[in-house]
């Protein structure tokens, strides 16, 4: 086995048509912006602490705790296999062709979604710098200009990805910590004690049903480390930064997202009229009494710049994963969505796929009144759904025997680690698929898991028709010793 990056590549079975140009804090820069702290805490602050009240935040400690067992585990694998497209080629090589082509699929679709929800998110602080009206046409039409100039950006090719990832997460800490800094100084309304006050929130279901409901905020603000693996290829080293990079994403973001959060809360003058509706957008009131109308529109700014690093992130890892399907021929159109761009070393049209259902997504919340938690909802589900894919076949895998051999790897902690990611994981899905609306429709009700089932059903059923996981001749099921397969 050779030790040049290209070398292992050409063990894994694969020759890359990327260039390999971006550095260990790009890669952890486009980790950051994935995850986003900014994008997190900001689109689901108000919603949470209507919510659960204040004792929400606690909620990003318990799922900063949980996601960190998962990255423990991706970086074990990734250090392996530093494959792009990530989760797809992962579950591959651990367990299979039908098992890798669900679980990518299913990431797939909840990366689109994903980017959607991102964007619709970013439509009303992008119509608010803009100065016109917070509508829901506004906020589409918002929302359908970050994903043009996100994929602006990301045909430009990696070393632009890469320099519009540092500039992006430069942006969001220096201003998360500026923003943050001053409210604590100037808008500090209470002690650390309501922390611990649900101000009666809860009141009518029970404040631990209150609080699970709430914890959606912790649940979307962690998953973006993944990213940092699924352009491998793109890294020089990859087998002993991206793991590194991993970690970094989870230290500091989590970090950024609790800051943030505790800084809102105690900025925030009136928990109960929040609860009580009376006060809908908590966080439009803060900024715009710590800083006025002028402050107000350069901090809009950095909360724009952190929306769209988001989005050119978010859009990176869908077309890098688009390929990966489509360099094994596991999809339709899989010789269009393999094509490289000469010039950019970027896959064009995946990177437009990445765009342009997210656009239809967005154009399609229209006709709901809750579009964003319902999209929110959706696309958490999916990607944890992706997530717990990997992590069961990586427990299936050490099970009949294979020992991560990448330079990073957890050693006799990984079995432990690796049980307790899944358990996180199957736990937190369970919180996210729970009615919590007993009023509504039973459709709507089960929302969040009809949709889950729908996806499953639509890749079980291209599964039977088209038997893509017949195609292709790169490598499934080599991490696990031939005699136990």
């Amino acid at each position: 086995m050779t030790s040049t990056d290209d070398g292992r590549l050409a063990d894994l079975g694969y020759t890359s048509e990327f260039r390999r140009e971006m550095s260990l804090w790009a890669n952890f820069s486009l980790g950051f912006t994935y995850l986003s702290p900014v994008v997190g805490i900001y689109t689901l602050f108000a919603v949470s602490l209507a919510t659960g009240g204040p004792p929400m935040i606690w909620s990003l400690v318990i799922v900063g705790v949980g996601q960190f067992l998962v990255a423990l585990v991706f970086g074990e694998i990734v250090s392996q296999y530093p494959l792009t497209g990530g989760i797809y080629p992962w579950a591959r090589r651990l367990w299979g062709r039908t098992w890798a082509w669900m679980t990518g699929w299913v990431y797939l679709i909840a990366l689109l979604v994903t980017i959607a929800s991102v964007a619709y998110g970013a439509g009303p602080y992008l119509s608010a710098f803009l100065g016109i009206g917070v509508s829901t046409t506004n906020t589409i039409m918002c929302a359908l200009l970050i994903l043009a100039v996100a994929v602006t950006i990301n045909l430009a090719g990696t070393r632009a990805l890469a320099l519009a990832a540092i500039i992006g997460f430069s942006a969001e800490l220096v201003g998360a910590l500026a923003v943050g800094g001053w409210l604590l100084l100037t808008q500090r309304h209470h002690g650390l004690g309501v922390l611990f006050d649900s101000f009666g929130a809860g009141s009518e279901t029970g404040y631990l049903a209150a609080f699970l409901a709430a914890g959606l905020i912790g649940i979307f603000e962690y998953y973006g480390f993944e990213a940092c693996g699924d352009v491998a290829e793109e890294v020089p080293d990859p087998t002993r930064r991206i793991p590194k990079a991993m970690r970094m994403t989870i230290y500091v973001g989590g970090a950024a997202a609790i800051f943030v959060c505790l800084a809102l809360l105690l900025a925030v003058p009136d928990f109960a009229a929040v609860i009580s509706g009376a006060s809908p957008d908590p966080v439009s009131d803060v900024l715009t009494t710590a800083f006025g109308p002028v402050g107000l529109r350069v901090v809009l700014g950095i909360v724009l710049v952190s929306f769209l690093s988001c989005a050119l992130s978010l859009q990176a890892a869908a077309s890098r994963l688009l390929y990966s399907y489509a360099r094994d021929g596991m999809i339709v159109g899989s010789g269009l969505f393999r094509r490289f761009s000469a010039a950019r070393h970027v896959p064009p049209y995946a990177l437009l796929v990445a765009a342009v259902v997210p656009a239809l997504v967005v154009a399609g919340s229209i006709i709901s009144e809750d579009a964003l938690v319902k999209i929110i909802s959706f696309a958490t589900l999916g990607i944890y759904l992706g997530f717990q894919m990997v992590v069961l076949a990586a427990l299936r895998a050490r099970l009949l025997g294979w020992r991560p051999s990448g330079p990073f790897t957890l050693g006799a902690a990984g079995l432990a680690v690796n049980v307790g990611a899944l358990v996180y994981g199957v736990l937190a899905i369970v919180n996210m698929i729970w009615p919590r609306t007993p009023d509504a429709a039973w459709y709507d009700n089960w929302l969040v898991a009809l949709s889950g089932l729908v996806v499953v059903g639509l890749g079980a059923l291209y599964l039977v028709v088209a038997r893509p996981q017949e195609l292709g001749v790169a490598p499934a099921g080599d991490a696990i010793p031939q005699e136990e397969r």
